[in-house]
């Protein structure tokens, strides 16, 4: 410790060197280009909020501060996304990844990047249950749910509302497949019928085929488990200006003003849907720190985001080092009881608590509670469209 006083106190003689050596840099991995391009600057926002309350705090690991070093994922390209994140850890060397942002990305620079060289990974918003099983040498952790649960928590909402025969189309990926999946067992277990289930692919400009192909199915309601800025709003737009269905419901991908600035009013009072989300004053109070910072923390997996970049900033703490070898080890130690519960704008306090050996427990904007193998249990929020906009139902 006295030789760190020490060499802390030189290197506030030269400005300069002192923040190039000062510096951590840990890589935010998202599809800044892509079918989720209108959502990523918001939940970069998230991430980078908590690498600035923690910079600022001059708390972790002795006065070091934190520098983000963006890579685009593109979200949909698992080479480029493989690329990007070797780009991030043997050119920027970064000390861990917050991402990948969807789910077929991680499942790759998890295979080819993060598990050869050692590094940690949390994404805020894959959740394919592919990751649940994933040989990930414990390398790999989500603040966001497994799509085995958001299946079953749609299937319950349709149920409720005496939705009983649905056609589904999903983006024909690890993401869309599998939610697919989830929703199909989840539904028919209940008694429902899944009229037709087909695979969309994104970029077409005219979707009027596979819509064509999923009215004839006969159902009057249509799940769209794809992308806002793809093929699912493609989907949707196609089938408004047919008549196809009478309502649509969204998961977690379609989520975000795009689709409503994109097609307007036609859609208010035809859409339920999931989003990982929580209420309470851990949001309330992360939504105003996201306002001051300039970005919108209402938007989908900014809370997410947020939570991923704190528990890596916390896991650092905890081992007393950026070491890449040492990050994963306690991960689910700040995440968890036991240690003092520490919720969003406190990171300081839990810096310092660790930093004097004891405990934290990080709740953060979601309630983190991580469970084996390093993922959120998690709650989902149901909305309806409604005037234009994003209208919360209910928690569940």
């Amino acid at each position: 410790m006295k030789k760190l006083l020490i060499a802390t106190a030189a290197a506030a003689l030269f400005a300069a060197p002192a923040v190039a050596q000062d510096s951590v840099k840990i890589g935010i991995l998202f599809g800044f280009t892509g079918p989720l391009e209108s959502i990523t600057p918001h939940m970069a926002g998230g991430a980078e909020l908590a690498f600035s309350e923690a910079s600022e705090s001059g708390k972790f690991l002795g006065g070091r501060t934190i520098e983000p070093v963006r890579a685009d994922s593109t979200c949909i390209d698992a080479a480029a996304a493989t690329a990007s994140a070797e780009r991030l850890v043997n050119v920027e060397n970064v000390a861990a990844i917050v991402g990948a942002d969807c789910s077929g990305v991680s499942i790759a620079v998890t295979n080819n990047v993060a598990v050869p060289n050692g590094i940690t990974m949390i994404s805020p918003s894959s959740t394919s249950p592919a990751l649940t099983t994933i040989e990930d040498q414990g390398l790999f952790f989500r603040t966001a749910p497994s799509d085995a649960r958001q299946g079953e928590v749609i299937a319950d909402v349709l149920r409720e509302r005496g939705i009983s025969e649905i056609a589904v189309t999903y983006t024909n990926n690890d993401y869309g497949r599998g939610l697919a999946e989830s929703f199909t067992s989840a539904f028919e277990e209940h008694g429902g019928r899944v009229l037709i289930s087909a695979a969309h692919e994104d970029g077409r400009a005219d979707y009027s085929a596979e819509v064509g192909a999923l009215a004839a199915a006969g159902a009057e309601h249509l799940a769209v488990f794809g992308y806002v800025d793809r093929g699912g709003r493609g989907i949707v737009q196609a089938s408004l200006d047919t008549g196809a269905f009478e309502s649509f419901i969204f998961a977690d991908g379609m989520f975000g003003d795009s689709i409503v600035e994109a097609i307007g009013p036609e859609l208010n009072g035809k859409v339920i849907g999931t989003v990982p989300g929580s209420d309470g004053e851990g949001r309330d109070r992360f939504e105003e720190m996201a306002t001051a910072a300039g970005f919108n923390g209402a938007s989908s997996y900014t809370g997410e985001s947020y939570d991923a970049a704190a528990l890596l900033i916390l896991a650092m703490q905890a081992a007393g080092s950026t070491d890449r070898a040492t990050i994963a080890e306690h991960v689910m130690s700040v995440a968890n009881a036991p240690g003092e519960e520490i919720g969003v704008g406190e990171l300081a306090r839990g810096l310092e608590i660790l930093a004097n050996g004891g405990e934290v427990d990080f709740v953060g904007v979601t309630g983190v509670d991580l469970v084996e193998p390093g993922e959120a249990a998690g709650t989902y929020r149901v909305y309806e469209i409604a005037d234009g906009a994003f209208e919360t139902i209910e928690f569940r």
